[in-house]
């Protein structure tokens, strides 16, 4: 599961651009209760979004594109890029200290897909996960699970897991080494997204965000001017989640997860 004791590999990072910052501050300000603070002047009106004072996500303005980028951490930045470009993937963005906090890079996977590097400096990442409000799962929506997995294990050193439910097989996503405890997303054909599936199948990142009433949420999400991409259902084993957009066409789901069993 996601955790904020942090390992090369794991998410440790998730922030939401688009061309509205003031918009994203008050969708996901109604939604899920964040408050935003500005990163300060010199930061081109970055900022991030908390619950009771922890860092649950951010908001990057310059980037254009109304989307959630997910990070992941490495020690070594600049030699994750270079991996990444070896394995296919390409360099959108190359890697930038961030002051002391520490370097950003972003990359697109070998399917063109966005994602992010945070080498950790003074800010190792998020203050808080898996509770309401926060992140508690990632899934990728990829043309080819094979090739996403043999990627990712290049770059991150992923390890994939199949997973049987009602209905099919889940391949879940963990970090090197670290069994399931370190299990944090999964991938899934974007041919099981209805909606890519009749418009050619673009793939992307979604990142899941608890929350104590899916139903509720789907319904605010709606008030405030979202999608729904998928209406809230139970998952036997997983709990009830819904899949939404944002009023800018970010894309992100909620979920209400079932207590683990020991």
């Amino acid at each position: 599961m996601l955790t904020t004791s942090f390992v090369d590999g794991g998410p440790d990072w998730i922030e939401v651009g688009g061309p509205d910052a003031e918009g994203a501050v008050a969708f996901y300000g109604g939604l899920l209760g964040w408050e935003f603070r500005s990163a300060g002047p010199q930061a081109g009106g970055y900022g991030f979004f908390e619950l009771d004072g922890d860092i649950v996500a951010a908001c990057n303005p310059a980037q254009e594109t109304a989307a959630w980028t997910l990070y992941f951490q490495s020690s070594e930045a600049e030699a994750t890029a270079r991996t990444a470009e070896q394995a296919g993937g390409t360099v959108i963005q190359p890697p930038t200290r961030v002051m002391e906090q520490g370097t950003s890079v972003v990359l697109a996977d070998q399917a063109g897909v966005p994602f992010g590097i945070w080498e950790p400096g003074r800010r190792k990442g998020l203050d808080r996960v898996m509770t309401a409000g926060s992140l508690c799962w990632a899934e990728l929506y990829t043309p080819d699970i094979a090739r996403a997995a043999a990627f990712f294990n290049s770059v991150l050193g992923w390890e994939t897991a199949a997973v049987t439910f009602p209905g099919g097989v889940y391949t879940s996503l963990g970090t090197a080494g670290t069994g399931e405890d370190g299990t944090f997303g999964g991938l899934v054909p974007v041919a099981d997204d209805p909606v890519e599936s009749q418009s050619g199948g673009r793939p992307y990142w979604l990142p899941y965000f608890g929350a104590d009433d899916p139903d509720a949420a789907v319904a605010r999400a709606v008030e405030l001017g979202g999608k729904v991409r998928m209406p809230a259902k139970s998952i036997p084993g997983v709990g009830r989640l819904a899949r939404l957009e944002d009023p800018h066409g970010a894309r992100f789901a909620v979920l209400r997860g079932e207590p683990r069993q020991s």
